[in-house]
């Protein structure tokens, strides 16, 4: 299935879900804007899925019912979309995977490094730790389980901690919800004592706000580093704050230009062309791939990234209480 930009073409856009905050804040509209300057006749579909399986294989379904040209997929559960995938390929309507890798006949696939994304975050706990590095425990705060890039991140990560530090406990964060994050962190609070645990290894913002939100609660002062990704607001601000040590910074405009510029040349009928590298799934070989790289943001670096790059203004960082923060780090002048 095919139609020329030019007389309306149907770009269907499903993400997982609306609490990650980079989602509704970043990708869907970077994702529209490139799209509409690619294709000024093309029609977005959007829907979000709120990390239900089924709501997104329904999702699927429905927009190739409505005539979508190509879909932009980031799968809640790679292996469960699997038929979806498939249904879309039957139809004709090729589907580019975002963000996360799905089974079946994907036809592109636009990621940041996930290895990496581990890596700088073991690396990043490992220099918060110092030499507390060999003397105390340490805590995995994982992913969703259905998530690949989970297992990613994951064994990024263990590449740099596997000798150094002692993993004391590693939890598979139910859909990414930060309340799972509290609850397994106060779980090993529980088992392990607070004063036993040096260090949080959280795979993404949301989760790092969970955990120490569970050590707040235990009364540990003063916090353990932990770890981040995505930059989400509420992340940097915990990093100007001192409450949380890093997070993983990705350039989402690469990330959503890439996609768009997939998907506008799918439904032209026109080959990828802004690929340097391929990958497998389970089902499939030889995925055209953009392959992107993080970079860590820590308090020292904030204004060199995140700010330099746009994503957020100083105001809306430095706004309230974290004014006082600001200045410390000269990210604002002292009133």
């Amino acid at each position: 299935m095919t139609a020329s930009p030019r007389t309306g073409t149907t770009v269907g856009l499903l993400l997982p879900d609306n609490q990650t905050p980079r989602f509704e804040r970043f990708d869907k509209p970077l994702i529209v804007k490139r799209i509409k300057e690619l294709c000024s006749a093309c029609t977005v579909r959007y829907a979000s899925s709120r990390h239900d399986v089924a709501t997104q294989q329904q999702q699927v379904d429905t927009m190739i019912t409505q005539g979508a040209d190509v879909l932009i997929l980031d799968a809640v559960d790679g292996k469960a979309l699997r038929a979806s995938v498939n249904a879309a390929a039957r139809a004709g309507v090729p589907v580019v995977a975002y963000d996360r890798l799905a089974d079946g006949p994907i036809s592109g696939y636009v990621t940041f490094d996930g290895g990496q994304v581990g890596r700088l975050q073991g690396e990043g706990l490992l220099k918060a730790l110092g030499d507390k590095a060999h003397d105390g425990q340490v805590v995995m705060m994982n992913g969703a389980e259905t998530d690949p890039n989970s297992g990613w991140f994951k064994d990024g990560a263990l590449s740099v901690l596997h000798d150094k530090v002692k993993i004391a406990r590693a939890y598979d964060t139910l859909g990414w919800r930060p309340e799972n994050a509290h609850a397994n962190m106060s779980a090993a609070i529980a088992s392990l004592g607070a004063d036993k645990i040096v260090g949080v290894l959280a795979a993404n913002d949301g989760l790092a706000g969970g955990v120490i939100a569970a050590l707040k609660s235990a009364k540990v002062a003063p916090l353990p580093p932990v770890t981040g990704q995505d930059a989400d607001l509420a992340g940097i601000q915990r990093i100007i704050q001192g409450e949380q040590y890093m997070t993983v910074y990705k350039p989402f405009r690469l990330e959503a230009d890439a996609a768009a510029d997939m998907a506008v040349r799918l439904a032209r009928g026109e080959s990828i062309t802004n690929t340097k590298t391929t990958t497998d799934n389970a089902t499939n070989t030889g995925i055209p791939t953009v392959l992107l790289r993080p970079q860590s943001v820590t308090a020292g670096n904030v204004k060199a990234t995140v700010i330099h790059d746009g994503l957020y203004t100083t105001y809306q960082i430095c706004s309230g209480k974290y004014s006082a923060a600001c200045q410390r780090l000269g990210l604002v002048g002292r009133r």
